[in-house]
Parts: C-alpha cells; structure tokens; sequence
C-alpha cells in the first residue's frame, strides 16, 4: 500500500457562488486562486495556500445532477487503485454512483457511496499504482 492510500486527497466546494466563495476563503483562510478550464469549458478555480495547492471550487450552478443539493464540499480519498476499490465498495455493502472514469493530469476517479449513504470520491492520482 502507497503512503497516500487511505488519506484525503483532495477537496472541492460545490457552489453557486465562485466569486463569494473566493473572498471568503481568500480573507479566511489566507487562500491564493488560479482558474483553469475544465474539458467543458467550465471555470475550475483551485485555492492554494502555503505554495500547496489546497482544494477546487466548482459552480454546480445549471448541472441537473446538483439541483436539489445545498453548496456543499466534497471529499476525495486517495486509493492505490480505484477499479479494485471501487469493487470492494459494491463488496463492502457501499454503492457505486459514477464507475471509475479518466481525468486527464489528474488521476483516475469514481464517486461512491459507503454503506451508511455517505458520498464521497476515490482517486488514484496520475503517477500512482494503478493511475
């Protein structure tokens, strides 16, 4: 097992309000940002602090999928390989919302849920076993 198999690898805020979101954890937290673009075309704004990257910032404004959610963050889990996580997740009694899929320069995903309903992702970022 890798070092960073098992720990929160990344976090994302889901929200409605990038600009609000930005002068928030800018005054808070001390955060710097740097927008990129998604495959989409859609703003993916990642806060920093310290020189370390820290976490994304998403507008779910318009996408179907978060209509009925709050702004909300979410949380990735690093694993060592997400299609045996992923299947472990099914074994383990959790459930599978998206099937392991490919985010180029950044690793391999699949969003699942744990037995108690709790959602969350799996990544092996790019450079890992199995990534």
């Amino acid at each position: 097992m890798s070092q960073s198999h098992g720990i929160v690898a990344w976090s994302e805020l889901m929200t409605r309000d990038l600009d609000a979101a930005r002068d928030y954890y800018g005054k808070v937290c001390g955060w710097s940002f740097e927008t990129m673009k998604m495959d989409n075309g859609q703003d993916y704004i990642v806060g920093s602090c310290h020189g370390r990257q820290t976490a994304g910032l998403m507008d779910m404004t318009g996408d179907d999928a978060f209509a009925d959610l709050p702004p909300h963050w979410f949380t990735y889990l690093g694993v060592d390989d997400v299609d045996k996580a992923t299947r472990q997740t099914r074994d383990a009694g959790g459930r599978v919302i998206r099937d392991p899929f490919d985010v180029a320069g950044v690793g391999r995903i699949a969003i699942v849920a744990d037995p108690t309903g709790a959602a969350f992702g799996l990544i092996t970022e790019e450079g890992q076993a199995g990534g």
